[in-house]
């Protein structure tokens, strides 16, 4: 993970080295010019749909897992090519996971136990975490001038530090006979503090498709099984 981050941060410095750190104009046919139509996406939402890569057969999920993705970035145009960008940002990314008849202890110091649970009838059970992170961003924009008309394509990379994880459970009944009531129990612990993830995004004007994949895994090694988040889903961006 230290190698992939190190080769990411360089290459982040060498295309930036080439930028301009400011709004300085951009060279259009010997002229200078402002793209004053130019979308620099500065607010970015994005959500989509989650899994985990390697979950093991014994886990089942049920229902749309899901990630929910909000940033401001700071865009810093090329002074030698007007279709190129690269952006900096600060955010929240969140991943939901539901999963079917199955109980996860995340209070264990030994390791994240999954439960098959035929007895209690869950509504809904889920696994949840949250990530402080910044995200970096190489673009390119087909048509500058206007860029609500241009396609557009990014690709880059993002690392978070975890500020939430826990398990949240809608219980219909439980093995006492008990129900209708919510059971939340929060821990961190065992999940993995950082996460660096690669991420990539197509579209037109302010909408684009949008992947993400962990090069991390959920749980801190020895802590859990060995699954790896992706999400692919939609993005909107502007201002």
């Amino acid at each position: 993970m230290r190698a992939i981050l190190t080769v990411l941060v360089l290459g982040f410095a060498t295309v930036v080295a080439g930028q301009s750190m400011d709004n300085s104009p951009v060279k259009k046919n010997g002229n200078n010019s402002y793209l004053s139509n130019r979308a620099a996406d500065h607010f970015m939402v994005q959500i989509g749909y989650a899994s985990l890569g390697g979950r093991p057969d014994s886990i089942t999920t049920k229902g749309f897992s899901r990630s929910f993705n909000m940033y401001l970035m700071y865009d810093f145009p090329s002074k030698t090519n007007k279709h190129l960008s690269v952006a900096v940002g600060l955010g929240i990314g969140s991943d939901n996971f539901f999963f079917d008849k199955t109980n996860i202890d995340i209070n264990s110091r030994k390791a994240a136990i999954f439960r098959k649970d035929s007895i209690t009838r869950y509504k809904k059970y889920k696994l949840a975490s949250a990530f402080l992170e910044l995200p970096i961003e190489i673009r390119y924009n087909t048509n500058p001038e206007n860029a609500n008309k241009g396609w557009k394509f990014a690709l880059g990379g993002k690392i978070g530090t975890m500020i939430d994880a826990h398990t949240k459970a809608k219980v219909i009944s439980d093995a006492v006979g008990q129900g209708d009531y919510t059971a939340k129990v929060k821990n961190t612990f065992l999940f993995s503090s950082t996460r660096l993830s690669l991420m990539g995004r197509v579209g037109i004007g302010a909408f684009s498709i949008f992947g993400t994949y962990s090069f991390t895994d959920v749980f801190r090694e020895g802590y859990g099984p060995g699954m790896k988040p992706y999400t692919i889903g939609l993005s909107l961006s502007g201002l």
